[in-house]
């Protein structure tokens, strides 16, 4: 049994979306300390930029006629679609930048595609824990309602294209207290906080009740 994990964050050790990934690990690996966790982190270990090109031009030639780097580039791929079909549960930590994913996100995304047969579910019955977080306010009302291209387009390829059995833990107002804009909204950003909080523990929990049934199974 596996847990895998991907951070996507380039915040280091003050990483808020990373903070609730380790709230979910914890609780995961509380209950099954011996098994193993798999961890990739797009941040910190960014994916070379051109390699899904590479991955792509490569699945168009001659396998005995690629060159070193499409060599590469197709082992990559690969691996990134092993480790997901290999995951018994996954954490994704993907925050949000620019009002949608990270370069390093789509880059990680569209390479696991192309290491898989087309039509492939990666994550196929997979319980998965998507966090997200959002330095503003992004909910119905605020002047950036709408602006969150990312969690639909995660969604979308998680759950709809993946067959991931998804679960979504999402915190905004994380720029509170270093984005003067934010200052009048203390007591929304320690609610959001909170319940953010208290969602990873319990998504964390759920985690550890599916693995134990699998291992029951």
């Amino acid at each position: 049994m596996s847990l895998f994990r991907i951070d996507a964050s380039i915040q280091g050790d003050r990483s808020f979306s990373s903070a609730l990934a380790d709230l979910v690990q914890h609780e995961v690996t509380a209950a099954h300390p011996d098994e193993p966790v798999i961890t990739r982190h797009l941040g910190n270990e960014p994916l070379p930029a051109d390699a899904w090109q590479t991955a792509i031009l490569a699945n168009f030639t001659d396998p005995a006629a690629r060159t070193q780097s499409q060599r590469s580039a197709v082992a990559l791929a690969q691996t990134l679609t092993r480790e997901l079909t290999e995951a018994d549960a996954a954490v994704l930590a993907l925050p949000l930048y620019n009002w949608g994913v990270s370069q390093h996100v789509k880059t990680w995304i569209d390479l696991a595609i192309a290491g898989a047969a087309p039509g492939s579910r990666l994550l196929d019955g997979t319980p998965v824990v998507l966090v997200t977080t959002r330095g503003g306010a992004y909910g119905p009302g605020t002047p950036k309602e709408g602006w969150d291209h990312s969690i639909g387009y995660l969604r979308r390829i998680l759950a709809d294209v993946w067959g991931a059995e998804l679960t979504v833990i999402e915190r905004e107002l994380t720029l509170f207290g270093l984005n003067p804009a934010l200052d009048g909204l203390a007591d929304l950003a320690a609610i959001t906080k909170q319940q953010a909080e208290q969602a990873a523990v319990e998504a964390g929990r759920a985690l550890a009740d599916r693995l134990d049934a699998r291992v029951a199974a």
